[in-house]
């Protein structure tokens, strides 16, 4: 017969195994805090860029034309803003972009479900799959050419190349470290297989499949750049790498490093918009707020 001491004793360690299972409830810490350990650092590191920048202008190591000073490419990024040409610009680019990449989530998202559970899909085209990911994009833009001509459907030929081996691997990555137990569980309580994917594998496989989408728009992106600056025609209209590619024909290196910093500006946006954002959620909710 147990005694009371004992029940105590087993009462506390399972309060415990709880505690450790239990997501963290740590307290948020503050609009103001959160905004020095996120916002200022980066703050920081542009005006340290931006210093020695001005510093190897000012010492004047290279001419003009190779290395111009940061008022001259703010000014160049000015000039478009105020001409409208730099929102232009960014529609054509980004809306191609979020389009193919939405478009490669939804041909990704099955495939990396069907590489991950069947074997011999797998075996397959699963080595394939991880050779097209290291594959680089601009390597289909000559291909897309001779195809779709210098039309859309070209660079979104070249969009979907890039991102769907991306996305399809991540998601294969997170579905083969779901621990063995949970589809049994889903078996077990009569989901199939499509429920089963919905409602177990998907969410199981989360950390890696979000891995995969940061990664697919990360190649969708680059994908178009190369894409606009090789693929150039008035049907194709003037986006982001047309523009870039404009500014190297001119020989206008404030032009071109203008076209860099609003490449790079819709990269750091969409991360800290949207990926940032998913990935803090997920880690939340799985209580691994060490890494936030």
């Amino acid at each position: 017969m147990a005694t009371p001491r004992l029940d105590n004793d087993l009462a506390a360690v399972g309060a415990g195994l709880d505690a450790l299972d239990a997501p963290s409830q740590e307290q948020r810490p503050s609009l103001r805090k959160r905004f020095l350990r996120t916002a200022v650092p980066p703050l920081i590191a542009f005006a340290l860029l931006l210093g020695v920048w001005q510093g190897l202008w000012a010492a004047a190591f290279w001419p003009e034309y190779q290395l111009p000073s940061p008022a001259s490419v703010w000014a160049a990024v000015a000039e478009a803003i105020e001409s409208g040409r730099a929102l232009d610009v960014l529609w054509t680019s980004v809306h191609r972009a979020v389009l193919g990449f939405l478009t490669a989530v939804l041909i990704a998202t099955p495939l990396g479900l069907l590489i991950a559970k069947v074997r011999v899909v797998r075996a397959a085209i699963g080595s394939l799959l991880t050779g097209l990911q290291s594959l680089p994009s601009v390597a289909w833009v000559p291909a897309g050419i001779l195809w779709f001509g210098a039309t859309p459907s070209t660079i979104y030929f070249v969009v979907l190349m890039g991102s769907v081996p991306s996305i399809a691997n991540g998601l294969v990555a997170g579905v083969d470290q779901i621990p063995p137990l949970l589809p049994r569980v889903g078996q077990a309580l009569g989901a199939g297989k499509l429920a089963a994917a919905r409602h177990i594998l998907l969410p199981a496989a989360l950390p890696g499949y979000l891995a995969g989408l940061k990664q697919g728009w990360a190649f969708s992106w680059r994908s178009l750049m190369a894409a606009e600056i090789i693929a150039t025609s008035p049907q194709l209209g003037e986006g982001l790498g047309q523009y870039l590619h404009n500014g190297s024909s001119l020989n206008d290196i404030s032009m071109v490093i203008a076209a860099i910093f609003l490449i790079l500006l819709v990269g750091v946006g969409i991360e800290l918009l949207v990926f940032r954002p998913l990935e803090r959620a997920v880690l939340r909710a799985r209580g691994l707020t060490g890494a936030l």
